[in-house]
């Protein structure tokens, strides 16, 4: 039996490729949690560095829990299984009528992962609806193979390398993915998504976390690192990474670091641009 979703809810998910909306964090707790992230961008100088926004649960206590919420795992657990790995998390974050979008594409096109049982939970921190730009999603799509994408770099493409997918999009069958504060979806690592720019009165603000199991292996030849978040790893594919102590620990940022190094290789191999990272913050 499912922990969290319906079994139709999770053969919804097989068939489709994402379900929505599950709630994770009650609404007024949520808007606590909105506070502390609005604290932490704050701190940053009014936004997240992109360095701090490269999984900043490795960073901060209180994303390091939201990555570990029960509700979030038994959901995640119903689709790829007990023994799970956070391997990446990120903030989209789209202030009111800005121009900031994210083009239709696969996540799976550079993450050179061993297979597409990976997973996105999306969590909102805000309203995320079509006004907004909230995700769209082609159903299905995830059955499909790796597609083939170029590389845009365009400065309102909120992706790392402004990947679009090489084929024509019929937007007439994309669903929108509404969300409201608190609530979550989950979305295969295949499925054709993307997002309008938010026309909004408000930020769009969600935090998506890569959920893949422990039998993942990296291709790249590089080792790779991820969180136990649920289980048991009996394959020892990446470095564990460990829970910050306290806010922007001196180890945490030290990990970080290093982290960051390993991931941009990754990510970026044989592309025309790297992503230039901010230095490291220094330890308080």
């Amino acid at each position: 039996m499912p922990k969290l979703l319906s079994q139709a809810q999770v053969d919804a998910y097989h068939r489709d490729g994402y379900v929505f909306p599950m709630r994770a964090i009650a609404e007024a707790e949520m808007r606590a949690t909105r506070e502390r992230y609005e604290a932490l961008c704050r701190q940053e100088g009014g936004q997240l560095t992109k360095r701090t926004n490269q999984k900043p649960h490795l960073l901060v206590t209180w994303l390091a829990d939201m990555v570990r919420h029960p509700r979030i795992l038994d959901a995640v657990e119903d689709v790829i299984g007990p023994n799970l790995l956070c391997w990446a998390a990120g903030f989209f974050h789209k202030p009111p009528h800005t121009p900031g979008f994210v083009s239709w594409h696969q996540d799976s096109t550079y993450w050179g992962l061993s297979k597409p049982d990976v997973v996105t939970a999306w969590v909102a921190f805000t309203p995320s609806v079509p006004q907004s730009g909230c995700m769209r999603v082609m159903p299905g799509t995830q059955k499909t193979e790796q597609i083939a994408h170029r590389d845009t770099f365009s400065p309102d493409n909120m992706l790392s390398r402004g990947q679009e997918i090489e084929v024509d999009v019929d937007v007439a069958k994309a669903v929108d993915v509404v969300l409201q504060p608190g609530e979550f979806s989950l979305h295969h690592v295949r499925i054709v998504h993307g997002s309008e720019p938010n026309s909004a009165d408000w930020p769009r603000i969600g935090f998506a976390i890569r959920y893949v199991p422990t039998d993942m292996r990296q291709l790249s030849g590089i080792r790779d690192s991820a969180t136990l978040v649920r289980g048991h790893d009996a394959y020892n594919n990446f470095d564990h990474e460990p829970a910050p102590k306290s806010d922007f620990h001196p180890d945490a940022v030290a990990f970080h670091s290093g982290m960051i190094d390993r991931t941009t290789k990754i990510l970026f191999a044989g592309a025309a641009k790297v992503r230039e990272y901010e230095p490291p913050r220094p330890a308080s």
